[in-house]
């Protein structure tokens, strides 16, 4: 099983992208990191549906598409390693993708096999990945009957 993150808007130097690089190097899972950017000065629709178009773009053929919105389905750390676990066991490649700053088009949710979402409350896009990849390292510790994770 491979993972793929990908998403909208670039990392800068910062505290979002030490989040990320710090949980990322964690994982054993082997683990990639796209990210797209739109150059074009667009309306927030038209940026929100060519940011779509361009994440849709990186899925593999076979890959299982989670779309992360603030919408989704809130899954249990615990539920969510045992999605992994399963894909895992399928030699499913997974692919997380993550919206900018207004969010995923209708077509990526359409697309996506599993929408999920940290809760009701909106998350800043970049804050996301680190939040993900944390989630991600605590799945393979649940996986692995690691205690990181406390029940």
């Amino acid at each position: 099983m491979r993972l793929l993150i990908a998403a909208a808007g670039r990392f800068k130097s910062g505290p979002e992208r030490a989040l990320f690089e710090h949980f990322a190097g964690r994982i054993t899972f082997p683990l990639e990191l796209k990210q797209i950017e739109e150059k074009k000065k667009l309306a927030p629709s038209g940026l929100k549906k060519r940011e779509g178009e361009l994440l849709l773009a990186i899925v593999p053929d076979g890959a299982v598409v989670v779309a992360l919105d603030e919408k989704g389905k809130s899954l249990s750390s615990a539920k969510f390693a045992k999605k992994l676990g399963m894909w895992r066991d399928e030699a499913r490649d997974v692919v997380f993708l993550i919206g900018g700053a207004d969010g995923l088009d209708a077509s990526v949710r359409a697309r996506a096999d599993l929408v999920i979402g940290f809760g009701e409350q909106t998350w800043p896009h970049l804050l996301v990945r680190g939040m993900l990849a944390e989630q991600i390292y605590r799945a393979e510790c649940i996986l692995a009957g690691h205690p990181y994770h406390r029940e």
